[in-house]
């Protein structure tokens, strides 16, 4: 095990010093990821509308974060991180992958990521149909179910917007689904997981 506290880690942080620039130690690190993570990941979400997308641009802001931690103002940790969360869920949402923009020499793509015509209306008419039995849904079940089912918020996030206990959600939730899938069914459509 090495000291941090040797004549070499003196002389690197006395150069750090004379550089101007604030060294933030790991373990301060590892509390500002540990208490700013869902801030972070809640930031991302928002703008891109993806957990999956959203996870991978938390991990991507930390990364940067640690890689420019000399250019996080010290008391301002929280506003720093959520405008680095920000510009890249802009970044992510700006880029040509994320919106399928067709470069040339890549034709055959583009036409690989169109569905089928009728693929695309039978999708819309079972999204109405959705739709339409969730607005005819009883509270409190229609809000749990279109905050979970139609913005793809996760139960927890769902419970904190409503100021409902997370257990509650969950019960109303799977409630609701049954509610839809009977309705659905009656109208002789399926779509409800």
């Amino acid at each position: 095990m090495s000291d941090d506290r040797g004549p070499d880690a003196f002389r690197r942080a006395r150069e750090e010093v004379v550089r101007g620039v604030a060294v933030i130690s790991k373990e301060r690190f590892t509390e500002l990821v540990l208490q700013y993570e869902r801030l972070v990941y809640t930031v991302c979400f928002q703008l891109v509308r993806d957990a999956a997308a959203a996870e991978d641009l938390t991990q991507e802001t930390f990364l940067s974060a640690y890689i420019h931690r000399e250019a996080m103002p010290e008391g301002y940790e929280r506003q720093w991180l959520s405008r680095v969360a920000a510009n890249k869920a802009k970044d992510h949402l700006q880029s040509a992958w994320n919106r399928r923009t067709v470069l040339p020499g890549e034709e055959e793509l583009a036409r690989g990521l169109a569905p089928p015509a009728e693929e695309a209306v039978l999708r819309r008419s079972e999204l109405a149909d959705i739709q339409r039995a969730l607005r005819e849904l009883k509270e409190p079940y229609r809000q749990v179910c279109r905050l979970c089912l139609m913005e793809e918020r996760s139960p927890e996030e769902a419970a904190a917007s409503l100021g409902r206990p997370v257990k509650t959600v969950y019960t109303q939730l799977s409630r609701g689904k049954k509610l839809l899938r009977e309705a659905l069914e009656r109208s002789g459509r399926h779509g409800i997981p």
